[in-house]
């Protein structure tokens, strides 16, 4: 940054789960999209990973709030203050007065123009002079390094904290495309019950989410087994402290009603798309992006239920981050870049 450049470029994957921020084409912040305010005067405690640790452990003087459910804004002050603290995070060594801020923020693909509003809102209330957005199955393809000018078909499917995206994306514009509430959020909450209901303990958001990266699995049977995952909660009959070890089957068939949702989703999609398209599909396979694309075993259930290969991209829990730099990189260029 020079003393004078005086216009900063931020391109911001606003998520449920993770907000992640990237300037001069590096990740400078990744962090999980909550905050921690006072309860009495309403200030900032924290932000992020800060906030996270203090999530589900707090004394009734500060609460935690995640700003974002389902992919839109549901708590519109805490977004506006997370974003402004986020985006002093980005080092704007080397000026001496405060730059201008360009943005470039992916939504779903299924918001409103109220819910497009909100974020415009929070973003230019955060010191954005310029704020464009981008539609997060888009961002997931150029993240995944497609080219989405061509005259061919390319099928994305964004599994993140709150919404999964699916779509069918050709000459730079979505031709068909499903937004389901159907996604991380919704996989940990079934590891909650199924572990309340199947084994009697009670345990939390934090547990259930550790319990999701670890073993979190689409299939029964996978070719490398990961190691059960051992968990202590209290028994919600006794409240004595019980220990039990989950297996990645067991998870699996936790998610399978969820799975099912999301099977049926891509099927919709399927159905309603070009022919012509369809072939290019079927040829060049699907990709998976999001933190949902790690599910272990996830490509190759939705390869043997509709016979497309899928291909997870590269980094998936980045790959949205990346697909809004890239575009804000080229920000004449890309027409689908809504102002």
């Amino acid at each position: 940054m020079g003393l004078f450049s005086l216009t900063q470029e931020l391109a911001i994957d606003l998520g449920t789960a993770n907000t992640l921020i990237i300037h001069n084409g590096k990740v400078v912040v990744d962090e999980p999209s909550i905050v921690a305010l006072d309860v009495h005067t309403g200030k900032l405690v924290a932000i992020g990973t800060q906030a996270r640790q203090m999530h589900e452990k707090t004394n009734p003087n500060i609460k935690t709030i995640r700003p974002l459910k389902d992919g839109v804004i549901a708590d519109f002050n805490a977004t506006e203050l997370m974003l402004r603290g986020m985006i002093k995070k980005v080092k704007t060594s080397g000026n001496l007065f405060a730059p201008s801020i360009r943005m470039v923020i992916c939504i779903p693909s299924g918001s409103t123009n109220v819910e497009i509003r909100a974020v415009r809102d929070s973003a230019e209330h955060a010191g954005g002079r310029e704020v464009y957005m981008i539609y997060e199955p888009m961002a997931a393809a150029l993240g995944a390094g497609l080219d989405v000018e061509a005259p061919e078909g390319n099928m994305v499917i964004d599994i993140g904290g709150g919404t999964t995206e699916i779509a069918c994306i050709s000459l730079g514009g979505i031709v068909c495309s499903e937004s389901i509430n159907v996604a991380g959020d919704v996989f940990t909450n079934d590891i909650q019950s199924y572990v309340r209901q199947q084994h009697n303990i009670r345990i939390g958001e934090r547990t259930a989410e550790a319990i999701k990266c670890s073993i979190g699995a689409a299939l029964t049977e996978l070719d490398e087994e990961p190691e059960d995952y051992v968990v202590t909660g209290p028994n919600m009959l006794t409240a004595l402290p019980q220990t039990v070890s989950l297996s990645y089957g067991e998870i699996a068939y936790a998610l399978e009603k969820s799975l099912v949702k999301l099977d049926a989703a891509l099927m919709k999609v399927l159905e309603t798309m070009p022919p012509e398209l369809y072939a290019d599909i079927v040829k060049n396979g699907i990709y998976l992006a999001g933190g949902g694309a790690l599910i272990k075993g996830l490509d190759k259930r939705l390869n043997a239920k509709t016979g497309i290969p899928f291909h997870v991209a590269e980094d998936p829990l980045r790959a949205i981050a990346r697909g809004t730099g890239i575009a804000l990189k080229n920000i004449n260029r890309f027409s689908f870049l809504m102002k």
